[in-house]
């Protein structure tokens, strides 16, 4: 260890942690989550009140793609509104969670595989992070930091720079990564008579063949094949046109400890090409 990483253990309290946090995968889907009332956001509700709360949150959202690696560094983060055309109601949520210069501090520090830039004021909390976590503490009372994903990585860089923030489990910070397994908003479809939308339960074929490929592969820990989807064929390829809303998936498996179970929620598709399947990694009770 570093004499670096030696005196930030020091500065740090980790006794609001006897016990590694829990890491999350959750699939983030519609914006609109964030003011509706539905089966996943009630989910979204349970989980946050199960889970010990943490000191600290470090979101990794499929919505802030850098060059380079960034993390959020201002007391006030604001409230990102990254979409449109939706209602005016959307536009007028806030998740006034106050920010965590100390975590970014750690978070630079533990991070040894890149260079970690500070974003003082370009960014905050876009929708990725907030839509959930205004169901998951909506009290807005933890910090929360974002940390960006640096599009000149390749999957495995990003596998192995996640493996770095593991230690910031045991200081009390929960690390959850939020986009969707399967995500191809050109292909969505929905059955004849659907009346539900864009939240209507369905799967295309290869869009919930996919999906299991990506779950018996996680449950056999072959993350390294994950890692390598490009190599999974035609269905693994349609439910992953572009990597940014996979990847946090891959941040969160990266944390897993040999003595960690893995747990699923919300595990169907919606729309035909998306799933919201979701996941906690916690100790094996």
């Amino acid at each position: 260890m570093s004499n670096k990483l030696r005196d930030l253990d020091k500065m740090i309290d980790v006794s609001q942690s006897s016990e590694a946090m829990p890491v999350l995968f959750v699939g983030h889907g519609s914006p609109m989550n964030a003011i509706e009332d539905n089966d996943v956001v009630r989910m979204w509700g349970r989980v946050g009140s199960e889970i010990p709360k943490p000191r600290a949150i470090l979101c990794v959202s499929a919505h802030w793609e850098t060059r380079g690696t960034r993390v959020t560094a201002m007391e006030k983060p604001r409230t990102i509104h990254d979409f449109g055309g939706f209602p005016r109601e959307l536009f007028d949520v806030q998740y006034p969670a106050p920010g965590s210069m100390q975590l970014a501090q750690e978070t630079h520090d533990v991070i040894q595989l890149a260079e970690v830039y500070f974003d003082h004021s370009e960014w905050g909390l876009d929708h990725g992070c907030w839509s959930v976590l205004n169901k998951m503490f909506p009290a807005a009372d933890v910090p929360v930091v974002q940390i960006s994903l640096d599009v000149g990585m390749t999957p495995q860089q990003h596998f192995a720079l996640a493996r770095e923030l593991a230690a910031l489990r045991r200081r009390g910070v929960l690390i959850f990564g939020s986009g969707n397994m399967v995500h191809n908003l050109r292909r969505i479809a929905l059955p004849a008579g659907s009346t539900e939308g864009f939240n209507t339960r369905y799967g295309l074929d290869w869009a919930l063949e996919a999906n299991m490929v990506f779950k018996e592969l996680i449950d056999a820990g072959r993350f390294d094949h994950l890692a390598d989807y490009k190599s999974l064929g035609r269905a693994v390829q349609l439910a992953v046109p572009t990597p940014e809303h996979y990847l946090p998936m891959l941040y969160t498996l990266a944390l897993k400890d040999d003595d960690d179970g893995i747990s699923y929620f919300n595990d169907y598709a919606l729309a035909g090409s998306l799933t919201m399947t979701s996941m906690m990694i916690d100790k094996q009770k």
